[in-house]
């Protein structure tokens, strides 16, 4: 005996099509209060009814679930609202950042200075554990400048020869000294609150360069009715509007080596191109590859052209005629 599959048709499909979107009798019946997954349901078995047989119960309902499956997915999806995490939480504005193009780089003299503001500001509760001192060179520094900075830090190393620890002064090889040994001691320096690692913060974070420029100068006062729990600050980009973090950045709280006025603005910018660069160090590198990539294929693609309408069209177009000796 052979078996019959039910296979959905365009018949089947423009009538389940109209059945959800023009109300039947049946559904009329069902009132006001009927939700769109109970008329798509009731659209999908009155579409099934009117196909006739198809064959065994078993099949017919095994074949149809994928239907079922994709209507009720369907509807969840387009009947559900979209939330948020606190509808008091603003979005951050688009910025033009210099290094968002195609074909754009980094900013030198942004990262130096914002290397500087994470120095002397950030660098006391923020850690950035995947960055190294040899990181900087030929980016924002050279080499005797990063050694002389890495040499600055003393670094716990060890065991020696005798089997105990000992500091030494740093290397370029050695990473960003993190401020805190473990993160019970950061969580009891901050009330609790654990500084995250600013490596690849802006990956980390939605909208990426621009919510964190718009969290370091988005400090102000609470409106009115919103209470603040004692220790933390109001920052209406922030989720919940609430954060432990304090204000950092204040005019003049970095001196540049350029001379760039340390603005708030301006600090905000360049620590942000210089984490952006952190997030991604070989951004430059490789947009410079897919530069010759691009030229390298478009090259190839001319000489395929070139081969396939003037020399192997002589061969695909040619006539063989054999003639009777």
């Amino acid at each position: 005996m052979k078996t019959s599959y039910w296979r959905p048709t365009w018949g089947l499909i423009h009538r389940l099509y109209t059945r959800t979107t023009i109300r039947t009798p049946n559904q009329l019946r069902l009132g006001s209060q009927t939700s769109s997954f109970q008329r798509s349901l009731l659209a999908l078995s009155s579409a099934q009814q009117e196909q006739g047989s198809w064959g065994s119960r078993h099949s017919k309902t095994f074949a149809s679930f994928p239907t079922i499956a994709a209507t009720v997915f369907a509807t969840i999806y387009m009947s559900c609202p979209i939330l948020k995490a606190d509808d008091e939480t603003l979005e951050p504005p688009k910025y033009p950042w210099n290094h968002s193009g195609p074909l754009s780089s980094f900013d030198a003299a942004a990262i130096r200075r914002g290397h500087q503001v994470y120095k002397n500001v950030c660098a006391s509760c923020h850690s950035m554990e995947s960055i190294a001192y040899r990181n900087l060179i030929g980016v924002a520094y050279t080499e005797e400048e990063a050694k002389a900075m890495a040499e600055e830090e003393e670094v716990e190393d060890g065991p020696n020869e005798e089997g105990e620890m000992f500091t030494r002064p740093g290397r370029i090889s050695d990473h960003f000294p993190a401020p805190y040994p473990n993160d019970e001691a950061a969580r009891y320096a901050n009330s609790g609150a654990l500084p995250p690692d600013l490596s690849y913060i802006v990956k980390a974070r939605h909208h990426g360069e621009d919510y964190i420029f718009a969290l370091l100068t988005g400090y102000r006062d609470p409106p009115e009715g919103v209470n603040i729990r004692e220790g933390l600050n109001y920052n209406p980009y922030f989720t919940g509007g609430q954060i432990a973090m304090a204000r950092a950045l204040y005019d003049g709280a970095v001196e540049f080596d350029d001379g760039t006025p340390a603005t708030t603005s301006q600090m905000a910018k360049d620590v942000v191109t210089f984490l952006a660069w952190a997030s991604d160090p070989h951004q430059d590198e490789r947009k410079k590859m897919g530069v010759q990539a691009i030229f390298t294929i478009s090259v190839l693609f001319l000489f395929a052209l070139y081969t396939k309408r003037l020399r192997w069209s002589l061969y695909k177009s040619r006539r063989i005629e054999f003639r009777d000796m």
